[in-house]
């Protein structure tokens, strides 16, 4: 249900962003669409992994800088049928871990300094097996399509109301545009339709993890406990993050903003300790 309802999510947002580009400019705005979100799909593809590693200045791990942090992501990566990820270490006090890479040859798992103090050994193993369950999933590139497919139309809406302040938009005939009142429509809320589909991509895919990091480690408890832990950590301890790679961590780093609340990328932390307590593997 999860991959089926991912693939839904998907398909509308590919959809809200060909409708943004023929809303602009018609046939030529549609061509537009097209290649912008091809061209940012491929940097994505190929480089986001290290611009997010190089973003929050992340160290690679060594066996011998941290034998047993390494060791448990050797076991559970072999657990999960999967190469062995890059080991990272991001130097902030707020608890928190996430996965990057295009797919489980190419992949890496970052955790903070911070979450190595707060967690026992078997919760750092549950958080472990999460972020490798989303390397399996391929939620990484998932996530990352979705968030650029959103970013695309962001900028395709900023594009038209620079346009219409400036001088209004060059127009095919059959331009569905033509009509001012449909772009200004457009501007306003089709970005708003983007983002809330993209959450919910990213909610599905965080549930998935849960589930599949759980099968991993053999038990749901410890990743359960480890989600109580980190959920009130982030929101008294802050992180110097970007929010638009928030996604990706297994705990918003902004969970402490009454706003984030609203608009957060990831499912509520009772929903999902919830159902990872009532899993039977």
């Amino acid at each position: 249900m999860n991959t089926l309802k991912t693939f839904f999510l998907l398909t509308v947002l590919t959809l809200l962003l060909l409708g943004a580009g023929g809303a602009i400019g018609g046939k030529s705005g549609l061509t537009i669409a097209l290649v912008l979100a091809i061209s940012m799909n491929f940097f994505a593809y190929w480089f986001s992994d290290k611009v997010i590693l190089k973003m929050y200045r992340a160290q690679p791990v060594t066996e011998a800088e941290a034998p047993e942090l390494y060791s448990m992501v050797h076991n559970l990566a072999q657990k999960a049928g999967i190469p062995m990820p890059k080991l990272y270490m991001i130097n902030e006090e707020q608890p928190n871990a996430f996965a990057t890479g295009r797919n489980p040859s190419h992949a890496a798992v970052a955790v903070t300094t911070g979450i190595m103090r707060i967690l026992s050994r078997d919760e750092l193993s549950g958080v472990i097996a999460h972020e490798l369950a989303h390397v399996k999933n391929r939620d990484i590139l998932i996530s990352t399509i979705s968030a650029t497919i959103a970013g695309a139309i962001s900028y395709l809406a900023h594009f038209a109301q620079y346009a219409l302040i400036f001088g209004g938009l060059g127009r095919d005939d059959d331009d569905m545009g033509g009509n001012p009142i449909v772009t200004i429509i457009m501007i306003l809320l089709v970005p708003i339709a983007a983002l809330i589909v993209q959450m919910a991509v990213s909610r599905s895919r965080e549930y998935a993890a849960d589930e599949g990091g759980a099968r991993i480690a053999g038990t749901p408890y410890p990743l359960a406990g480890a989600l109580r832990k980190l959920h009130v950590a982030s929101s008294q301890i802050p992180m110097r993050a970007n929010e638009a790679t928030s996604h990706m961590f297994i705990v918003n780093p902004f969970s402490g903003r009454s706003l984030m609340k609203l608009f957060s990328t990831h499912p509520p932390i009772e929903k999902r300790v919830e159902r990872l307590e009532g899993m039977r593997l």
